[in-house]
Formats: C-alpha cells, structure tokens, sequence
C-alpha cells in the first residue's frame, strides 16, 4: 500500500492533515455561516409568505367591497323602480280628477325621485369608495410594515390613497 501512495506521490502525513484541516473548516462553516445564512433565509421565507397573505387578504376585501356596491346598487335600483311605481299610480289616480294638475305633479314627483336616487347613489359611492381607500390604506400599512422606514412607508400609503381618491 505505500508503495501505492509513493508511487502516486502521496504523502500519508500530508493526507491526514489536509484531512483534518477540511473538516475543521468544515465544523467552522457550519457552526458560524451555515446557521445565520438558514435563520435569514427562513425570516425572509416567513415574510413573503406574510406579504403573500396580505395580499391574498386585500383582494378578498376588495372583492367584498365590489361585491357590496353591487348589492348597494342594485338596493338602489330597486328602490327607484318602487318610487318610480308609485308615481305613476299617483299619477293615476290624479290624472282622473284634473289633467293639467296631474301632468304639472307627476313631472315634479318623477324629477324628484330621480334626484333623490341620483343623491343616495352618489352618497352610497363616495361613503363606499372612502371605506375602500380607508380599507386598501390599512393592509398597505399592514403589508410594508417591517420592508420600509416610517417615514417611506408615510410617504407610500399617502401617495395611494391620493391615487386611490382620484
């Protein structure tokens, strides 16, 4: 077996202590740069998870929100088609008393009813579009928290909900 190694060029002597030095260096690494390196990886692994989380939480209450001001809408329509009913039996039963009287009445009431339809949907979306700005501003901060400095994350949610009110 020497003869083997001499012939190759072997040292038994240098090949033990090459030996030992890999696997002291190896000991090194894993105690000092392998555990560090898996602790960040697993710390960044958690928060994309978190940010993946908030997002999917975010399209869900933007979906609920879309959802309600459908529902919202529709309530409103609804409404407006009952009130327009109304008129036109009120306008009806006038219209057999005095014609004039019920044209002049039934222009106004129709006019005030769309008005009115016209108020409450603008106020259903405004009061709406601010629960979502309100709403879509809360999971940013939520979702930047601990990625930017206060200040930068001050400076990002208030640039979206600018965009968000235009």
């Amino acid at each position: 077996m020497q003869e083997i190694l001499n012939q190759f060029g072997v040292e038994p002597l240098l090949l033990i202590a090459q030996v030992v030095n890999f696997l002291l260096v190896l000991f090194l690494l894993k105690k000092f740069a392998l555990k560090p390196i898996l602790s960040v990886l697993k710390e960044r692994q958690k928060t994309i998870a978190d940010s993946i989380k908030n997002a999917e939480e975010a399209q869900k209450a933007l979906e609920s929100a879309t959802e309600k001001e459908k529902e919202i809408l529709q309530k409103a329509q609804i409404e407006a088609k009952e009130v327009l009913s109304d008129a036109r039996m009120q306008a009806t039963d006038i219209a057999k008393t005095a014609e004039e009287n019920t044209k002049e009445q039934v222009e106004r009431m129709l006019e005030d009813a769309q008005k009115k339809i016209a108020k409450q949907t603008d106020d259903a979306e405004k009061e709406l579009a601010g629960k979502v700005t309100t709403l879509a501003a809360d999971i940013l901060k939520s979702s930047l928290k601990g990625m930017l400095s206060d200040k930068e994350q001050g400076e990002v949610v208030e640039k979206a909900t600018k965009n968000l009110k235009n």
